[in-house]
């Protein structure tokens, strides 16, 4: 029978020695963190509904130029697969968070409620400048009365129900 090897013992009193430090070798190193006094910060959330490197990638190379730091990112994942179905990205930003007035918006929303919503007024203008322009117009044909106008005749022939056959004698 082989005999078993004796590893040598540790000795606990004396520690390991320390490894020379690499100034600047390793990536991130070279910069020093900037330390701020904390303020008040500003948030942005992306959502994205097609989850995939690009995207993300696209995303990141938008914000943050902008001056806009990457907090966090977050997966929303389906049941069924393994990959996430959306993903909304977090930034924040210092600077004064935005300010609403709400008697502001209280009176817009009173007015969009009263005239409706600006594309509907415009298409209203616009129904009602065109109107006048026509000057009441005919009225709307169908468009077989109108293929039938566009081939030279006067009246479009009647429609026939259904196919009728002669008995033969």
């Amino acid at each position: 029978m082989p005999t078993k090897k004796k590893r040598p013992k540790r000795k606990a009193a004396k520690p390991p020695p320390e490894r020379p430090r690499r100034a600047g070798k390793r990536p991130g190193t070279g910069k020093t963190p900037v330390v701020r006094a904390p303020g008040p910060l500003q948030y942005k959330v992306v959502e994205l509904s097609t989850v995939d490197e690009g995207s993300l990638e696209r995303t990141l190379n938008e914000w943050i130029p902008k001056g806009w730091n990457l907090d966090g990112v977050q997966f929303a994942m389906r049941e069924a697969s393994k990959r996430p179905a959306m993903a909304f990205v977090f930034f924040t930003r210092e600077g004064e968070a935005a300010t609403h007035d709400t008697e502001e918006a209280r009176g817009r929303l009173m007015r969009l409620s009263e005239t409706g919503s600006p594309t509907a007024e415009l298409m209203a203008d616009h129904a009602r400048t065109h109107e006048k322009r026509a000057g009441g117009g005919p009225r709307p044909i169908s468009a077989y009365e109108r293929l039938a106008q566009l081939a030279g005749l006067d009246e479009p022939e009647p429609l026939e129900k259904g196919l009728t056959l002669e008995p033969e004698e």
